[in-house]
């Protein structure tokens, strides 16, 4: 079995539902519409940092916070590599295209996790995780470490 270690950030206020998807469900995002659960994970701890920079609005009131980095272990046979993606789908602001894909990909249940292109740095990888899907459970989700962010970042 080869296993593959993917991370997930988040304010250790949140990390109990860091992943159910209900963070993704409530506003949507680049790969998802609202009311659509899906966990956003990175390939590396650095990549979601890079990741959560990109994506919050205030970085002094969030990074005040403590946070945590929580890996999760998958099975690479249970991660779906797309052929093909929207054509626009790093386009900022991101596009109706990737959220329709995304939600095509989490109603169809064709896999678990799905691996896109990080935007922000390219050649790196994201992973999409359905929580929704029969086969969630077999990703085996790790410990909450801490995790800070250096105050030069906010």
């Amino acid at each position: 079995m080869n296993v593959f270690v993917i991370w997930r950030l988040t304010p250790r206020q949140h990390e109990r539902e860091a992943f159910t998807g209900e963070g993704a469900a409530l506003y949507g995002g680049r790969w998802n519409f609202p009311d659509i659960p899906l966990v956003y994970c990175a390939e590396s701890r650095a990549l979601g940092a890079l990741e959560v920079l990109a994506n919050i609005r205030n970085p002094k009131i969030h990074f005040s916070r403590p946070w945590v980095a929580i890996p999760a272990q998958i099975d690479r046979e249970l991660i779906e590599q797309p052929a093909k993606l929207p054509e626009n789908w790093h386009a900022n602001p991101y596009p109706l295209e990737t959220q329709r894909f995304g939600g095509e990909w989490v109603r169809a249940r064709r896999s678990v996790a799905l691996r896109v292109p990080s935007v922000i740095v390219p050649g790196e990888f994201n992973y999409l995780l359905n929580p929704a899907h029969p086969q969630f459970a077999r990703i085996r989700i790790g410990k909450p470490e801490p995790f800070t962010f250096d105050p030069r970042l906010a």
